[in-house]
């Protein structure tokens, strides 16, 4: 009798020039078959690096799942050139622009396909480019990895307060250990979050592997000042330290002379604010400030209406303004704020 073929389980066509179980420190690429125009049998080579010493555990950390997201590209490269086998402990998968067409053209969505990665999970090996990247990573880099690190901005679109962010996953072990991965970054802000805007993500396909999955929101825009990239790879580092990839010393913030960080939530659609029309986006209050229940927190100008009063984008409850939108100009439904509220910790062990 016949099987029924499964492309989500079939042999990836992605061809990896690294050993994964080779010690020491190798650079390499993933050859990701494709062809364009002036190529029949070109390669996508995104770079990796895998370093490699003893037993231990392994971790997976990448930047660039959106091409136009910086931080995380910079903090990955970084230990890419610096990090020696001998200040390791198990295994480190560093992978500095997982979506490698558009971290070249400066995008979020790949100018191959179009595709967002981070909506493309569990992909196909038969598929397009962002698709078998993503089934890669979920036959291939995901069963090898203990923790799964994924470094995001709200890129072009949003800019958020710095903050390590995770999902609220069911399994109470699971979500400890990601609790501690998260504080172990010491932003002032740790942020639980769901997702709005469509399945198929990157951390959620980690997660139901069982992975301690630990991702963030590094501001956003094209400026990047120095302290988001300090806050970025400082903490970084300090989560490998903390999950026992990376030697030394664990870092806290109690340590460090800081209070002890805010842990918020977003977790119902209704903390999500999405314009109801488009035109020019003003923001009333500052980022990382509190709204108060009904506040206007930003407003939406009319350019062909100068005569109309603005629409008002109002928190429905007080928290945390979180995020806002980063470009002024805004379509009917992009989301314009994000509204956090405080949450005990001790709840969600």
């Amino acid at each position: 009798m016949s099987q029924t073929h499964n492309p989500a389980t079939a042999a990836s066509p992605i061809h990896a020039t690294v050993d994964f179980n080779r010690p020491g420190k190798q650079h390499g690429h993933l050859m990701v078959p494709y062809s364009y125009n002036l190529g029949g049998w070109a390669n996508l080579l995104i770079p990796i690096t895998v370093i490699q010493n003893g037993s231990g555990p392994t971790a997976l950390v990448s930047g660039g799942n959106h091409g136009d997201e910086y931080p995380g590209q910079i903090a990955v490269m970084k230990l890419c050139r610096e990090l020696q086998p001998g200040q390791i402990t198990g295994r480190l998968i560093l992978v500095p622009s997982l979506n490698f067409p558009a971290a070249k053209a400066a995008t979020r969505l790949s100018p191959l396909d179009g595709m967002n990665l981070n909506r493309a999970f569990p992909g196909r090996p038969d598929g397009s480019v962002t698709s078998q990247i993503a089934h890669y990573l979920t036959t291939v880099l995901f069963p090898l990895s203990d923790i799964v690190i994924d470094i995001h901005t709200g890129g072009r679109s949003m800019d958020f307060v710095p903050c390590a962010t995770m999902h609220l996953v069911s399994d109470l072990v699971q979500r400890k250990s990601m609790i501690d991965g998260v504080e172990a970054w010491n932003t002032d802000i740790s942020f639980v979050y769901a997702d709005v805007a469509g399945s198929g993500l990157l951390p959620v396909e980690a997660e139901n592997q069982g992975k301690i999955v630990v991702t963030t929101e590094m501001g956003g825009g094209e400026p990047v000042g120095r302290t988001v990239h300090a806050i970025t790879q400082d903490g970084l580092a300090n989560v490998l330290r903390q999950q026992g990839v990376l030697q030394g010393p664990v870092l806290t913030r109690r340590g460090l002379g800081l209070p002890p960080t805010r842990w918020v939530q977003a977790l119902s659609r209704d903390d999500y604010r999405f314009a109801p029309e488009s035109g020019i986006f003003e923001p009333l209050l500052p980022l990382g400030a509190e709204a108060a229940p009904g506040q206007t927190v930003a407003q939406i100008h009319f350019l062909e209406r100068p005569d109309r009063e603005p629409v008002p984008i109002i928190a429905p409850t007080g928290g945390l303004l979180l995020a806002t939108r980063g470009p002024a100009m805004v379509a009917q439904g992009d989301c314009v704020a994000c509204i956090a509220h405080d949450v005990d910790i001790r709840g969600l062990k």
